[in-house]
């Protein structure tokens, strides 16, 4: 099994946190959602901010959680919606069918001891065609007590997710970095003066002023560098 590490209690207080960065979820929801296709599975939706947006503009998704404690928070917030499946998943999947139309994971693979083997098992949930879609924390230098705690084995720059992409045998149509300012930010916050982004002061200042900000300017010229990676990958018919 690629057991998920870290301290579940501090990744749930980080995701309580971040839900309040309302422009930067959207964005990256954006940046997914031409190659979700009709019937999506999410590895790893935490508390599914992710789902329910994604979920709004497609027929079918399903969203999973490895925690059992987070699975069942996850059950109950998403009884509501009639179109989001819930499922507790656990990579490598132990009935890997082809049925989705993508699979798509944010800041999951970096837990992940076997990331190429995590990849090759989206892989194997996806049919002929679709897509693996992934974000991830970018750059080693950046790594803090934050990323130790919630349990980061890795950050990646586009060189080592392209890499394992590659190997898992996906064929890649897209990666580039984003969130220039956010990697900034992040590296201020959590490296030298020890911060952990929960909710507060700072990360509403952040997700109002300087992320829409950012994101205007990456739309006309990608960054050499960001607080995240994005990749995109066909899998092979």
């Amino acid at each position: 099994m690629a057991d998920i590490t870290g301290d579940q209690r501090i990744q749930s207080e980080v995701l309580e946190g971040l839900a309040m960065a309302v422009n930067h979820r959207r964005w990256f929801v954006e940046l997914a959602l031409p190659y979700l296709g009709d019937n999506p599975i999410e590895i790893g939706s935490g508390l599914g901010d992710y789902a329910i947006e994604w979920a709004e503009h497609l027929p079918k998704f399903t969203a999973t959680e490895a925690d059992p404690d987070r699975l069942v928070l996850l059950k109950e917030r998403m009884a509501e919606f009639a179109n989001i499946d819930v499922k507790q998943m656990l990579l490598p999947a132990q009935d890997p069918r082809g049925e989705y139309s993508a699979a798509v994971s944010y800041n999951v693979l970096e837990h992940i001891e076997d990331h190429v083997g995590a990849l090759r098992s989206m892989k194997e949930l996806v049919r002929p065609g679709g897509r693996v879609i992934i974000i991830v924390p970018a750059f080693m230098f950046a790594m803090s007590q934050v990323d130790i705690a919630t349990g980061h084995i890795r950050r990646y720059t586009k060189k080592t997710l392209g890499a394992a992409f590659t190997e898992a045998g996906l064929e890649i149509e897209k990666l580039h970095y984003a969130n220039a300012l956010g990697l900034l930010g992040y590296y201020t916050a959590t490296s030298i003066f020890k911060l952990a982004p929960k909710e507060g002061p700072m990360v509403k200042i952040y997700d109002t002023f300087v992320l829409p900000v950012t994101k205007a300017a990456e739309r006309v010229v990608r960054p050499p560098f960001g607080q995240s990676v994005f990749c995109v990958a066909r899998v092979p018919g």
